[in-house]
């Protein structure tokens, strides 16, 4: 677990581009073999914007990574946060509680508040526009949303007081779960159903993007899927009833373009409608 922290605690930029273009490759190639929707689609077209925002994603963060190693570097130095107020424990268990909040202060909780705060929803609506759901929409984020996403970030290292190898382990694992739980792959439904206790399942995932609420407005986990079952908002859908996209954003030749999503943010909000779960 040592040798872990001091790898990721300096891990090279390239090192953290393989993981992202392996993560990618893998799944795109998985999905292939295993497709969950056997809708028809022009897989290298329709990643064109996708793979465009996850470039976006990249260039925004690079500028900001001074911002967390400064501000991971002042929270150790300053004994600050939940990990440096606990007790002494082993090292496995560190990580453990480490990675577990960061999930949820980092991640879980900035989506769900953006997806019931409206100016952040229409940013984030970027990302729920895709009507055809695979390993590239994992990253499709408007710039603004890097940026949203980045700030909680910071705040969650002040809060955690996470050390800078372990917010570099929790961001590796976080790229391949996304790409994971995005992917247009089809498990067996019983090992898609144990995994949901523990992870982000595909099929867990999925029902956060069928398009009529309440369905948008659950499941928000990232990597770890008890955050969900511990705040009420876990849901399940049959995959086969899943529909991508957002009802009030129905044009998918629009939500495939680059120039339509970036001004996607700044058009009028539609509230979304409801349909009764099932």
């Amino acid at each position: 677990m040592e040798e872990l922290l001091n790898y990721f605690e300096t891990i090279p930029s390239h090192h953290r581009a393989m993981i992202i273009v392996g993560g990618l490759t893998l799944f795109w190639l998985l999905e292939g073999i295993m497709p969950l929707f056997g809708k028809p689609y022009k897989k290298w077209k329709h990643a064109v914007p996708n793979i465009f925002f996850t470039l976006t994603t990249i260039l925004v963060n690079l500028p900001l990574a001074f911002l967390l190693l400064k501000s991971s570097d002042w929270v150790e130095a300053n004994s600050f946060g939940i990990l440096n107020w606990l007790p002494e424990m082993p090292l496995w268990l560190y990580v453990t509680i480490g990675l577990f909040l960061m999930d949820f202060v980092g991640a879980y909780l900035p989506h769900l508040i953006e997806h019931k705060v409206k100016p952040l929803w229409m940013v984030h609506l970027v990302h729920h526009t895709d009507h055809n759901v695979d390993t590239t929409t994992a990253n499709r984020h408007h710039p603004l949303e890097s940026i949203i996403r980045y700030t909680f970030t910071l705040i969650g290292v002040f809060i955690i007081g996470t050390p800078i190898a372990l917010v570099m382990l929790y961001q590796s694992m976080s790229v391949v779960a996304t790409q994971f739980n995005h992917a247009n792959i089809k498990l067996p439904r019983k090992l898609d159903d144990i995994l949901s206790y523990v992870i982000v399942s595909p099929d867990m995932h999925k029902v956060h993007h069928h398009y009529r609420l309440p369905y948008t407005d659950s499941n928000y986990g990232n990597i770890f899927s008890v955050w969900d079952r511990l705040c009420g908002t876990f849901m399940k859908l049959d995959p086969d009833n899943i529909i991508y996209g957002v009802d009030v954003f129905p044009d998918e030749k629009k939500n495939n373009h680059i120039g339509e999503l970036l001004k996607q943010p700044f058009q009028k909000y539609d509230k979304p409608t409801e349909t009764p779960k099932t």
